[in-house]
């Protein structure tokens, strides 16, 4: 496999392709992204990897304008995710469920491609008219995933809560707590004789 693609970013926050020796935007950032191409973001001065901030920065663009991907109230559920216990399991189930959909679309793409040869069959067709619905499909996918996500959540949450319900519990030496269930009610700690 081939080495990623590095490009530097410097303070002035502008983007500098090693590959083409010139300056580029987020755009073509982007661009590099649909293109299926492997890129690395670093800091020029540290080496630090910033592929990640880029993404997010490109992602938060795409969002503010034009059709978005996620709703208020996705976005919400996620943002409570993080530093949950739940965080990991959410994290893989998006990234899953998104691999899913790429999968199906992109069978649905080649089916549609050999039926009918003038049909794109590119997974994602952003640049083609029509674009937009498959971004749509996707928002709405995957916040039915985070949902169902939430909801098992609350459903081990209530399952825990009746199978526990039964044990009554309260901290050990307080008036509330209860006496262990095998040992008898009248049982007493036998108490020292006393010497004649």
């Amino acid at each position: 496999m081939a080495d990623p693609r590095i490009i530097k970013k410097y303070p002035n926050r502008r983007l500098y392709d090693t590959e083409t020796s010139a300056y580029i935007t987020l755009a073509d950032v982007k661009g590099l992204v649909l293109q299926y191409r492997e890129f690395q973001v670093v800091d020029a001065k540290t080496g630090e990897d910033l592929t990640r901030p880029i993404l997010l920065q490109i992602i938060l663009e795409e969002e503010s304008g034009g059709v978005p991907m996620f709703t208020a109230e996705m976005l919400s559920n996620i943002i409570r995710y993080y530093g949950h216990s739940m965080q990991g399991l959410m994290g893989s189930y998006l990234e899953r469920s998104i691999h899913a959909f790429h999968e199906a679309q992109k069978r649905f793409q080649e089916q549609a491609h050999a039926l009918m040869p003038k049909v794109p069959a590119e997974p994602f067709p952003g640049a083609v008219p029509g674009g937009a619905i498959p971004q749509m499909m996707m928002g709405g996918y995957l916040e039915q995933g985070a949902k169902a996500v939430i909801d098992m959540q609350d459903e081990l949450r209530n399952q825990a809560l009746k199978l526990f319900s039964g044990f009554p519990y309260a901290a050990p030496g307080s008036p509330d707590a209860a006496e262990p269930a095998d040992k008898p009610a009248g049982d007493k700690k036998p108490r020292p004789r006393k010497k004649p």
